[in-house]
Order: C-alpha cells, then structure tokens, then sequence
C-alpha cells in the first residue's frame, strides 16, 4: 500500500469528515443501465452527485471546510469566490450551521446561480471580472467583518470533504462485487479528484482514478504527463465551465501525481451526447462539466483498462437552453 502520510490531507482527516458530513450529505447511489455497457463496450457504473445537495459534490467540501472551523471563527461567518456550485454548496453549508455568508461572483455569473445562491441565505457581492480584482474585494470584507475564507480547491478540508465521495465509491463497488475498475473523475482545480484518491488508495487500491477534463482545457492531463503544473492557455471557450480553471491546485496536484493515471480529455459535443446518455437511460440531469467523465467512460474505451468503469456525474446544474441542446441530440 502506497505512503499516505506526505500529502495535505491523511486518512485520518477524510475519517474526520464522514464523521462531520455524516446525516448531512446524501450518499448518492451506483446506477448502471445495460444500454450504456453497450456503448461502451464494458460495464459502466454511474455515481449521481448531481443528485447532491445544491445539484453538485460541492456541497461535501463546503460542509466539510465550514463543519471544522472552531466554533468562534465559524460564528462570524465564511467567504468564497464563485460563479456556480462552490458558491451553492459553501452558501448552503453556511446556511445549515446558521452562520453568514459572502460569496464574491462575477456580474456576468449566469442569473439562476446568482439567484440560488441568494436563495440559499448568502449575501452576494458581484464584480467586474475586467475591471475590479475579486482578490481585493475580498481581502477588504475579510478583514472588515472577520470572514474565513472558504477556498474552492486547494483547501484541506474541501478536499477531504470531496473524498466523502470515494468513500462511498468504495463501499458501493464492493457491495456490488467490483473489485478493480477505472474511475473516472471531472477534473477542475483537482479537489474532488484527488480527494477520491486518497479515499479510493487508503480503501480500495484496487479502483484507479483517471482524471477527465475539456479538451483544450486538458491542464491536469498535461500536468500529469509532464510531471510538474501546467497552465491552460485560455479560461473560456468551453461549455463545460464548472471545470475550466488556470491549472491543478498546488496541494491537489502531488496527491493526483502519485495516486492518479493518466489524464483524459472528451470534447464539448461529446459532453452534451454523455448529457443526452444519462438523461435517457439513467433519468438524471447533468450539466456540461459534470458529464465529461461519463462521455469519456463511453467513448474513450481504447484508452480504459479493464472490463468495468465508474464515472462520477458531478454536477447538474444546467440552464434550461443548453439542457434543450443536450436532448436534441437524441432526435
């Protein structure tokens, strides 16, 4: 078994928080549908954290980071920087422990998750994205009001918090009888992917985590094969934006490196296809970014080893017209 003890996070704190998320997380299911196996050549299995709190993983991490600040720190409230589900997902854990929240979004956010979060009891601050730094703004509230800031990523406890999710994977392949498999991860700053594989290398070493990302946008892949943090050229032109970062988080990165295959990388069109999949043979709703690892488990299979794969479907908060564009596919 590989050394565990070196990174920003430990087993222990992943046990930490299953005990802290525990009766406040959903523990989202295994499906599966022989539809998709015939696609891809091999059984697939899908782990739904569209169905999470929020409609993303994020709320595990944001639960998480929020559950173990001291309870004097936490009572005077969190922050973050986010146009989509880590907004949520910090906003809504902020919410269930009854403290205030600010979360610093760009103007030009999408309004629905502008909406959603204020619904959920945050206090949202927009900014010019080309004009204002978000970094200053939040510097200033921080030190005004006394906020913690709630990173998206390169958090130890965000990322223990996302590792809930390979805990669970680990149960459920071995009540299902897997025992070793490709599992496939989306891939922004690295949170959810690296906290699935220390999860996955302390509990089952037998199921590998490939991490799967926008073609063009490949940053982790690239990393992974040069063996040191590589930057994406651009930070827009995909529509899988909930993944689209600068490059892998600098305490995310080594845990991928060590305990992570090799990257793999799907295009837009094949994302909006894995949408249509999963809708259609699973009923469940994903957004762009949250698909591209389940169109990597059916249309990558030469890159895939094994007879079995499990892909995470991250998220599913999607806008109705690029919903609309996914099911067309299907006409």
């Amino acid at each position: 078994m590989k050394d565990l003890t070196h990174f920003a996070i430990s087993p222990a704190d992943i046990d930490a928080a299953v005990g802290r998320l525990s009766g406040h997380i959903r523990r989202t299911p295994l499906l599966s549908s022989p539809f998709l196996d015939e696609i891809a050549g091999r059984r697939v299995f899908v782990k739904p954290e569209c169905l999470q709190h929020t409609g993303s993983f994020k709320a595990r991490g944001g639960w998480s980071a929020i559950s173990a600040l001291d309870p004097e720190v936490r009572a005077r409230g969190v922050i973050a920087f986010s146009s989509g589900n880590h907004a949520q997902g910090v906003a809504w854990a902020a919410k269930m422990h009854g403290v205030p929240s600010v979360i610093i979004m760009p103007a030009d956010a999408p309004t629905l998750k502008i909406a959603n979060t204020r619904a959920l009891g945050a206090e949202v601050v927009l900014y010019d994205r080309e004009n204002e730094d978000r970094d200053e703004i939040g510097a200033r509230m921080s030190a005004e009001r006394g906020l913690t800031l709630v990173k998206p990523f390169d958090e130890p406890m965000v990322i223990a918090g996302q590792a809930t999710a390979g805990v669970e994977i680990a149960e459920q392949a071995a009540e299902a009888g897997i025992d070793s498999a490709e599992v496939l991860v989306c891939c922004g700053g690295g949170g959810l992917t690296s906290g699935i594989a220390m999860a996955l290398a302390d509990r089952a070493p037998c199921l590998r985590v490939r991490p799967v990302e926008p073609v063009g946008f490949d940053d982790a892949k690239r990393s992974l094969a040069a063996g040191t943090i590589q930057r994406n050229d651009r930070l827009g032109g995909s529509i899988c934006d909930a993944i689209v970062t600068p490059q892998p988080g600098n305490l995310t990165f080594p845990i991928m490196a060590d305990l992570c295959g090799p990257g793999l990388s799907v295009s837009d069109d094949e994302a909006l296809s894995a949408m249509a999949q999963a809708f259609l043979r699973l009923k469940i709703v994903a957004e762009p970014g949250g698909a591209v690892a389940l169109a990597a488990a059916l249309w990558r299979g030469a890159e895939l080893q094994g007879d079995t794969v499990i892909a995470l479907v991250s998220g599913g908060n999607v806008d109705p017209a690029m919903f609309q564009r996914a099911l067309a596919r299907l006409d």
